[in-house]
């Protein structure tokens, strides 16, 4: 299901007590009383423990930090002779091309099929997945030669992702509104996991423990919890005003899995959900079509792509406290990616404008535009550091 859809985008809560942000970016939002805004604390909601994990998943070695083994540099000997590329799948043209890093040159571009939508890696950091929806299926290619191989049906994988076991890959299948969970190595179906109410099914997150995943309903404004280990759906939880034209988009854990933020493209900020998947907590505004996020490599801030105005936000990953705003020169469209090993490049697909960026992640200058293909996605940069990956861009832990 394409993610080319224009409209106007102005759905950004009011506070009752709270200043009004600017009436050019946040018009006609509704007064949501007793919905605190950013830079409150979580009140009382403690960091959730991993004490009870998943088994099979690797140990969380910090309590405040879930990401701490996936800081700068802290490459698994996995990928040690993999080449450092980056991975760029477009919806438009159907294609993968292939930029060295070093040089911010094209080096190869590969056709897959129909829409691709994200380069995802294994829970063993050992393939990459270009993903097809359209095409129904997925190609791998070869981190350590950047070569593609054979295709493998998968059904509808808008995105995919990993259970943080390793045990099983996870085709969301946005079109059919459902998970369909896949045996990784023999690509055989295991089963599925409905979720009719969930409709634009796309993209995820798991608890510290690994018991639980939340997954966005971009069409519903809602999000679905799915526990790990039944394959069931536990609940659905609806955003306090609910958009349904460019909803929730990606989510992230915080660091220390206090809460959830969750981007919300139509409401141009993101939405706080509690560690325990159970409410939301408050809205924080960022920018017009807030769409994805992605953590600094010491955790400390949390980057959000604002795709309608050309625009990065900085939270403070822990408090989601504004830091700074970056703004991309002549404005543009930035969408997924992901940040360097070395953590001193947030590197992003301009959409819709047939563009990647490369973004200081010191100051938010823009480092360079590179031209691609028709509407580049979520693109991948490898090698990223962690032990092993949740899927999606390169969520590593």
């Amino acid at each position: 299901m394409t993610r080319t859809r224009w409209g106007w985008f102005a759905l950004v809560l009011l506070l009752a007590g709270c200043s009004s942000p600017p009436a050019s970016e946040h018009a006609g939002m509704p007064d949501m009383p007793g919905m605190p805004t950013t830079g409150l604390p979580h009140e009382a909601t403690p960091p959730a423990p991993a004490g009870n994990p998943l088994p099979g998943m690797p140990p969380v070695t910090d309590p405040r930090n879930v990401d701490a083994a996936a800081g700068a540099g802290q490459l698994s000997p996995a990928v040690a002779a993999d080449k450092p590329l980056v991975y760029v799948p477009h919806s438009g043209s159907g294609d993968v091309w292939v930029i060295d890093p070093a040089t911010f040159q094209v080096v190869a571009k590969y056709p897959v099929g129909k829409e691709l939508q994200h380069v995802v890696p294994s829970w063993d950091l050992r393939t990459l997945y270009a993903t097809d929806d359209q095409g129904n299926l997925v190609m791998p290619f070869d981190p350590k030669t950047g070569l593609p191989g054979q295709k493998i049906p998968v059904v509808d994988p808008y995105n995919m992702y990993f259970s943080p076991d390793g045990k099983y890959a996870i085709s969301v299948a946005e079109a059919r509104r459902k998970l369909v969970w896949y045996d990784p190595h023999t690509w055989q179906a295991h089963d599925e996991t409905a979720a009719p109410d969930c409709g634009g099914i796309d993209h995820a997150d798991f608890s510290p423990d690994g018991r639980t995943a939340v997954f966005t309903c971009e069409f519903a404004g809602r999000v679905a919890v799915v526990d790990v280990v039944s394959h069931k759906l536990l609940r659905m939880i609806d955003m306090p005003h609910r958009n349904t034209h460019m909803g929730p988009q990606d989510i992230k854990l915080a660091p220390d899995g206090s809460v959830y933020y969750i981007a919300d493209s139509d409401a141009n900020g993101v939405w706080v959900l509690d560690g325990a998947a159970t409410h939301v907590l408050r809205f924080i505004p960022t920018g017009k079509g807030a769409h994805g996020l992605y953590l600094s490599r010491d955790a400390k801030q949390l980057y959000v792509t604002n795709r309608h105005e050309g625009s990065v936000s900085v939270l403070d990953a822990y408090t989601g406290a504004p830091v700074t705003v970056w703004h991309i020169p002549g404005g543009g469209s930035p969408d997924m990616g992901n940040v360097t090993a070395d953590g001193t490049q947030l590197w992003l697909s301009g959409r819709y404008n047939g563009v990647v960026y490369v973004l200081s992640t010191k100051d938010g200058a823009l480092l360079r535009t590179i031209p691609v293909g028709r509407e580049p996605h979520g693109l991948c940069v490898w090698p990223q550091p962690g032990r092993y990956s949740l899927g999606h861009t390169g969520i590593t832990r």
